[in-house]
């Protein structure tokens, strides 16, 4: 048999193939222009040193990375890979992300990854549009959509006809609005089968149900450590996460519950752009 290259039906399943974009110049200008959101004047260097050790933990923790090569011109958010594009068994699914400055990206992906020979499975078509940042699998082949202000309806049925089998659409509230996105992955991280971080205040109310039916065990994250990325958990392997530093009670209800969990400093490249370790990455290869 052929060994696998490319392939992901969990967001808990050994992570072995993971795409990555080193921030560069165009994310150390992402605060000069109001619509691209970032919180204060990004310190590049300071980005790029917490980017290398995410690398550093990916590599030391057993997942092959690999680096995109591609320097956007006005375009600071290509570094939160995980949002333009999905990777599933069937191929590379380029999605059309709702944040206008974000549209060339799916193309960019896509055509990386078909230079590695990673086909393409399908693509969303306008008036769709759908992020990833929307989506998750709450277990192996049990995917999940977030209606929100950058995913629309069109956009979710369309993903959900693509991925097929056991797909689901909930809807994610509406909070502050633009100024504050609420992506489903802000309010709920998967670490294993049967447990997740959550923010409870945020969750879909038919997404609460769905976990505990599937006896999903919750780890509640504080409001003061919703803005510090505390929900935002990356899981390399069932029970083993990495995490963003600062965020200490989140962390000590991880490790009570049995998980590993390694914490880096994402102030710059994750915080102040509002990703954190899942967005950063986009996996290739899991299970």
């Amino acid at each position: 048999m052929t060994e696998r290259r490319y392939g992901a039906r969990s967001s808990t399943a050994a992570l072995r193939e993971v795409l990555v974009k080193r921030p560069g110049p165009a994310f150390g200008r992402a605060f000069d222009d109001p619509a691209h959101g970032y919180l204060r004047p990004v310190d590049l260097d300071g980005a790029q040193r917490e980017h290398d050790g995410l690398v550093e933990a990916l590599d030391g923790l057993g997942a092959r990375v690999h680096v995109l090569d591609h320097e956007p011109a006005d375009d600071p958010d290509l570094v939160y890979v995980f949002d333009p594009l999905l990777v599933t068994d069937a191929g590379a699914i380029p999605l059309r992300p709702g944040k206008p400055n974000r549209r060339d990206e799916p193309e960019i992906l896509e055509r990386w990854l078909n230079d590695q020979g990673i086909p393409t499975a399908g693509r969303i078509e306008a008036p769709a549009t759908v992020e990833a940042g929307d989506t998750v699998w709450l277990r192996d082949g049990l995917f999940v959509v977030g209606r929100t202000l950058r995913t629309n309806d069109a956009g979710a049925r369309q993903l959900a006809a693509i991925v097929g089998g056991d797909v689901r659409i909930v809807d994610v509230p509406y909070w502050k609005g633009p100024a504050e996105l609420v992506h489903l992955m802000s309010v709920i991280s998967p670490v294993s089968d049967d447990l997740a971080v959550v923010f409870l205040p945020l969750l879909p109310a038919g997404l609460h149900e769905w976990l505990a039916d599937l006896g999903i065990r919750l780890v509640e994250v504080p409001e003061a450590e919703y803005p510090t990325l505390g929900c935002n958990v990356l899981a390399v392997r069932p029970g083993v996460v990495i995490v963003a530093d600062g965020n200490p009670v989140t962390r000590r209800a991880l490790e009570a519950a049995g998980v590993e969990v390694h914490g880096i400093p994402l102030r710059e490249v994750g915080e102040n752009g509002s990703g954190g370790v899942t967005c950063l990455t986009r996996p290739i290869l899991r299970g």
